[in-house]
């Protein structure tokens, strides 16, 4: 009888998070600029949701949707960034084999929700725009509902069929991950055991909650432009351009990051240059969110005022 040589080896019940071991002498200066993203990403998407669910004239469809986002940025980001902190500066780097499953699972669920709600949202505004005079008959509280449900319920179901194929994997040897977190291209390449069909799926269902709501977004911004020039010149068009700008913006840093992150060569000169990508998608764009709504946006604009002057408006009605 034939033996595997991983046969003869221990199973390993931890993973080594080598996060930026390569340039650890910049770990503090990491740190510290790691802990001031996280907390601008915590109290920005906190300050969006609090202000949707306090000022009566943002109870809308759009600013429900992103009410949303903003909440699966602050768990998006509290599920890496914290580990990667300790690793930053306590070089606390273990991480179980378990803790490492759950990290993965909660990654992957909820950057594939962000790509449904990202569709979800320009499918908003298509209406909006497209139907204005439909919008509040179509648009109504309880599709509102349905649709962020079934977004969050169908990207945790489905990445969840890929965390138990991968959970099947047996892990013998070496332990170590060469990133910050545990992404599942790392953890694949560190079995011991046939990874064909936990691939295959894994592809499937990626590029179903990928690009299956890119080419909805591509489509309902193709139809909101032609709509938008039909529009004779003047504060009407602006007022159009201006209600999708912040979503087109999160959007195109949304996938482009992504798009960089996984199209890098795999080489192991370029996993630096992976990881910086990463830290794209995983703190600087759940950042930069609330910035890019908040910038062009007279709603939030005067939401913030009524916040600040303490008028009796501040309060739900």
């Amino acid at each position: 009888m034939v033996i595997l040589p991983w046969e003869n080896q221990t199973t390993i019940v931890e993973f080594m998070l080598q996060g930026f071991s390569s340039i650890r002498q910049l770990n503090i200066f990491l740190f510290i600029m790691f802990l001031v993203f996280y907390v601008l990403v915590i109290s920005g998407n906190i300050l969006i949701v609090l202000l949707v669910l306090f000022i009566h004239h943002l109870h809308t469809p759009m600013y429900f949707f992103l009410v949303n986002l903003s909440f699966l940025e602050i768990c998006y980001t509290s599920n890496i960034v914290p580990k990667m902190l300790l690793i930053t500066i306590a070089e606390q780097r273990t991480i179980s084999v378990a803790g490492c499953m759950a990290q993965f699972y909660f990654f992957g669920s909820l950057a594939a929700t962000e790509c449904l709600l990202l569709a979800v949202m320009s499918y908003d505004r298509y209406l909006a725009i497209c139907q204005p005079l439909h919008y509040p008959i179509l648009m109504t509280g309880p599709l509102c509902i349905r649709l962020a449900a079934s977004s969050w319920l169908c990207c945790f179901l489905l990445t969840a069929i890929t965390m138990v194929l991968l959970s099947r994997l047996t892990f013998c040897g070496p332990n170590e991950i060469d990133h910050f977190f545990c992404d599942f291209t790392p953890l694949v390449h560190l079995s011991c055991t046939d990874t064909s069909l936990t691939e295959t799926i894994a592809f499937a269902t990626s590029s179903a909650v990928t690009l299956v709501p890119f080419l909805l977004i591509a489509a309902s911004y193709s139809c909101i432009l032609i709509a938008i020039l039909r529009i004779p010149p003047g504060t009407g068009r602006r007022k159009a351009f201006s209600t999708c700008s912040s979503h087109l913006t999160v959007v195109t840093v949304f996938y482009g990051t992504l798009i960089a992150t996984y199209l890098v060569p795999s080489a192991n000169s370029s996993q630096l240059l992976r990881k910086g990508f990463s830290l794209l998608y995983t703190i600087l764009t759940p950042m930069f969110n609330p910035i890019i709504y908040s910038l062009r946006n007279r709603d939030i604009h005067e939401a913030l005022k009524m916040c600040l002057s303490k008028k009796p408006g501040f309060l739900l009605r």
